[in-house]
């Protein structure tokens, strides 16, 4: 347990200084599967931009949208 919780902290330390996530890590930061990944990014709870065949979700918007559910 402790380990994942340093394996956050340090994630989100790294988060903190970028501008958007990669579809990986908004499952990572939430734990979530693949699948369940593109259902939120599919549902617009937060921007998104489609680069060439990736996606990266705007940061400020999947954070202010991960503060309002919790």
């Amino acid at each position: 347990m402790k380990e994942h919780i340093a394996e956050m902290d340090g994630a989100l330390k790294t988060a903190q200084n970028k501008k958007s996530y990669s579809v990986a890590e908004i499952q990572q930061i939430l734990g979530i599967s693949r699948p369940t990944a593109y259902a939120l990014i599919k549902k617009d709870l937060f921007q998104s931009v489609r680069m060439g065949n990736g996606i990266r979700i705007v940061k400020s918007s999947f954070d202010a949208w991960l503060d309002s559910t919790m």
